[in-house]
């Protein structure tokens, strides 16, 4: 599960040009900023990453006039994106460990760095309302059988980057849409949301599309346990930045239910072109990962393959050994400061 709120620690304090009051903070890979003189290097800190749903606390008050939103559900809170000050991108929230509890159950706890803290301050990950074409009836929860498609951003990895080095990536464009799941496992088919099984209904989009594509007897004619999962974008999805007609699904993984992992790039591949369906565009195959994270994120700006007028959201990296998995994503910050998810 991603860590939305973590215990982390400051690694360097950097001014920002023509600003007295406020400089930029280094946590990992990602850069916030911060009042000057509030924090020093090296201090242990609270971090709340962009996408982060704070609750109504005195503490979070701050945050009303830029981030306060409510969810579908209801709940009310504070919303982390990204913005700019003084020409600087900022991402996330760094709060002192002092927010924390230091007393539970009349035990000390002892927070160390790397701890997930997410659910201690009540966090949640903040989710649009989801258009009535996308809602559908729920079936269940989504499989525990299959894994999620939420990658990891690559500001997360910086302890790894050297490591994550040594191999070539396979890269995609990461496009701005819904998230559809489509398995068939042991007789048995289904379509997800990202976090919901859905109940059959021709005029929910997953259902639709599916059936549009004939993915149960693709799915079928492969023989095996396996489940897709890609992008759906288009009318209805997003505000549709491609300037679509109708609605079109972009696969970009094949999840193995039996050996509960995904198959290596290459493999989907070619099972994504038997079945004629549609891959995400590929950016980049073979591919040395850049030296540095913020390299990497620049790398993330561009244009969309689909639509050349719009700013594409990222790019998605998977490595190309077959025998070790490293997925990341990295999500332009021209994207999301024009507004993007």
């Amino acid at each position: 599960m991603r860590k939305l709120a973590s215990i982390r620690e400051i690694l360097a304090l950097t001014p920002i040009e023509g600003a007295d009051r406020i400089e930029v903070a280094t946590i990992d890979g990602w850069k916030v900023v911060v009042n000057k003189g509030l924090h020093h290097v090296g201090e242990v800190i609270v971090y709340f990453e962009i996408d982060s749903f704070l609750p109504i606390r005195n503490e979070f008050e701050f945050l009303r006039k830029s981030s306060y939103k409510k969810m579908a559900d209801g709940s009310e809170g504070f919303r982390l994106k990204t913005i700019r000050l003084r020409s600087q991108v900022s991402q996330g929230l760094v709060m002192p460990i002092s927010i924390l509890p230091s007393v539970e159950v009349g035990f000390n706890v002892l927070y160390l760095i790397g701890d997930d803290v997410t659910d201690i301050l009540g966090v949640t990950k903040y989710e649009a309302p989801v258009p009535a074409n996308l809602a559908g009836e729920v079936k269940g929860m989504f499989p525990s059988f299959l894994s999620k498609t939420d990658e990891e951003r690559a500001q997360n990895f910086s302890n790894e980057w050297n490591e994550f080095s040594q191999y070539k990536y396979f890269v995609t464009e990461k496009l701005d849409g819904t998230s559809f799941t489509s398995y068939f496992n042991n007789g048995d088919f289904g379509v997800c949301s990202r976090n919901l099984d859905l109940r059959e209904d021709e005029n929910q989009t997953h259902w639709k599309l599916a059936k549009q594509l004939d993915i149960k007897n693709k799915l079928i004619s492969l023989n095996r346990n396996l489940a897709i999962q890609g992008e759906v974008i288009g009318e209805g999805v997003q505000g549709n930045p491609y300037k679509i007609l109708g609605q079109k699904l972009f696969v970009f993984n094949i999840f193995d239910i039996d050996n509960h992992e995904y198959l290596p790039k290459l493999e989907t591949e070619d099972i994504v072109k038997k079945l004629e369906l549609d891959s995400v565009p590929v950016i980049y195959t073979d591919f040395n990962l850049p030296k540095t994270i913020d390299e990497a994120l620049l790398l993330a700006e561009g244009k969309s393959v689909l639509n050349d007028k719009t700013e594409r959201e990222g790019l998605v990296w998977v490595s190309m050994d077959s025998k070790k998995r490293i997925s990341f994503k990295t999500i332009s910050n021209k994207f999301l400061l024009s507004g993007g998810e």
